[in-house]
């Protein structure tokens, strides 16, 4: 049977049982709208935006991990690098296409400017390479380069909010601002970025070189700096990791003199893994957490289909005949199970595409509540935008759970009714 006569089918059986009808779309749409939440909740996570669009690329050492030489002892801890340490482990590797060091915690700082009230701002500070490894979008003037960094110059990126809170327009490049009462000068603007881009959000970027966190330790080893490395393709990531491993080795060897030595635990992470490394001491178990998060799905997706089912097998017992006189002029069983399979698919989908613009409108709606960071140092609330929760993967996902909720709904009840015997069928009875 053609696509379009299932959908003529399916149209047809929908106005004839409109009340059933609807009582299904609406439970397939609120199965469909629970389970894609959870998806989008995953996705703002891990998914390429702006400006983190090269999430699939990116290796992150948010934080390291050092013991004593001295085994007996036993000593150990865990933070943040000292900028020696970050270069030492993370900068020298040839098989990244770039790699950035910047403070992996926002800081709030007041800014000013003269003949305006003083705004509290989140301050995130970086190098130079920082604004090549993430894309921001710059509306006025361009981020500070090396020569900056080098000569700790004090300049800063600010971002467009902040612009017009403190000089009522976008185009602020050049313009001085007073940071924490010291003054910088504005080198360009940039969108807002989200909260959600946990490695890239700050309302205020400046160069760490010009507030002396370079010299800003412990341990001399350890300090308050963190890298990211940009890989050419993920393709490369094995290759990195052992060329990080092999300058952890190098490094170890010229620190041994002061009696510590970093453990890697698996470092650099990628994107799905550092999302979910709550803590610096353990390395986070990456399958045990697509084994919860599946198994959710699988949950998700059971309970509806169990009454989803009850009300497929209510529409076809009303077309017992008919199937009865399919199979009595020769319809073959699988032909009459891919038919209802067929024309329930129809009805999923439209409930799909609802409960998808469902969830996508509740995303925007309550954004606070559903993405809020349970460790974030910003206490403003996360932002989210289209080009966050509406990406190809979400389509995909919500085409992929549709067929499973369809296949399980509608799959024992097609079964069934090709099995009904033809002389009972034919006399309405299914039984």
């Amino acid at each position: 049977m053609k696509p379009i006569n299932f959908i003529k089918q399916s149209w047809m059986a929908m106005k004839q049982q409109p009340m059933l009808s609807l009582v299904t779309i609406v439970g397939t749409a609120l199965a469909i709208f629970l389970i894609m939440i959870v998806v989008m909740i995953q996705q703002v996570k891990v998914a390429p935006y702006s400006p983190e669009s090269a999430r699939d690329r990116m290796l992150h050492a948010t934080w390291a991990s050092i013991k004593s030489v001295d085994e007996s002892k036993g000593w150990n801890s865990n933070g943040a690098l000292s900028y020696q340490s970050a270069k030492a482990l993370y900068k020298d590797v040839d098989e990244a296409e770039a790699v950035t060091i910047y403070s992996p915690n926002i800081e709030t700082e007041v800014v000013a400017f003269p003949g305006k009230p003083p705004v509290e701002v989140d301050v995130r500070q970086t190098d130079d390479v920082y604004f090549r490894v993430f894309d921001f979008k710059v509306i006025s003037g361009k981020p500070y380069d090396e020569a900056d960094f080098e000569a700790g110059l004090p300049v800063a990126v600010i971002s467009r909010s902040v612009a017009r809170a403190v000089f009522g327009t976008d185009d602020a490049a050049g313009r001085e601002i007073l940071i924490g009462h010291a003054p910088y000068k504005v080198s360009a603007v940039v969108e807002d970025v989200s909260t959600l881009a946990t490695h890239a959000y700050a309302q205020v970027w400046m160069p760490f070189t010009s507030t002396g966190m370079v010299d800003n330790t412990w341990n001399v080893v350890m300090g308050y700096l963190c890298a990211t490395i940009l890989a050419r393709e993920s393709d490369d990531f094995d290759k990195i990791r052992a060329s990080v491993l092999r300058n952890y080795d190098r490094y170890n060897k010229e620190i041994e003199s002061i009696g510590w030595k970093f453990i890697d635990r698996g470092r650099p992470y990628t994107t799905e893994k550092d999302a979910f490394a709550y803590g610096a001491n353990t390395e986070p178990d990456i399958k045990a957490k697509r084994r919860s998060r599946w198994i959710v799905y699988i949950i998700l997706l059971i309970v509806p289909a169990v009454n989803l089912s009850s009300m497929t097998e209510s529409r076809l017992r009303q077309r017992i005949s008919e199937i009865g006189v399919r199979r009595a002029f020769g319809c073959s069983r699988s032909r009459i199970i891919m038919q209802i399979i067929g024309e329930n698919m129809f009805i999923t989908l439209l409930a799909g595409l609802l409960g998808l613009l469902m969830s996508v409108v509740f995303s925007f709606l309550c954004n606070s509540l559903l993405f809020s960071e349970p460790y974030s140092s910003s206490f403003n609330p996360p932002a989210v935008d289209a080009s966050m929760l509406i990406q190809p993967s979400t389509f995909l996902w919500a085409l992929l759970f549709c067929f499973v909720l369809n296949v399980l709904s509608s799959g024992i009840p097609s079964l069934r009714a090709s099995r009904t015997d033809i002389v009972k069928a034919l006399n309405g009875n299914k039984h």
